[in-house]
This record gives C-alpha cells, sequence and structure tokens, in this order.
C-alpha cells in the first residue's frame, strides 16, 4: 500500500470523520460511527482503497516526485 491521500484530504476526512462519529453517538446511529470511523481510519493510514482502484492520488508523494 502506497499513500494515496494527500494531507488537505486526510485533514477533510479527519474533521467529517470525528463530526459523523459525535453525531452518530448523539443519535444512535450506527452507520454514522462506522462511516466515520472508516474516514478516520483512512486518515491516518493515509491510503483509501477506492483510490487505489480509481488511480486517484490527491497529493501524496511518489518514489517518482
Amino acid at each position: 500500500m502506497t499513500c494515496n491521500v494527500g494531507k488537505t484530504d486526510r485533514t477533510i476526512r479527519v474533521v467529517v470523520g470525528a463530526a459523523a462519529i459525535a453525531w452518530g453517538v448523539m443519535n444512535g446511529n450506527i452507520i454514522a460511527d462506522v462511516v466515520g470511523g472508516v474516514l478516520l481510519f483512512t486518515a491516518i493510514i493515509g491510503w483509501c482503497p477506492p483510490y487505489a482502484l480509481l488511480g486517484i492520488n490527491t497529493g501524496c508523494k511518489t518514489k517518482n516526485d
């Protein structure tokens, strides 16, 4: 796995993920908790499976850069 999630994308994922988890906890919505958890997890590891399948890279440096 190589990094395919850039700094700005990670920041957005952390903010939206934390908000989704908070909203899910307050309203008892497990779906929001799962979505928020996935967003936080992908922000932490810096790799997103759908991005990899679609060939998207939002700013990580590659060895060829």
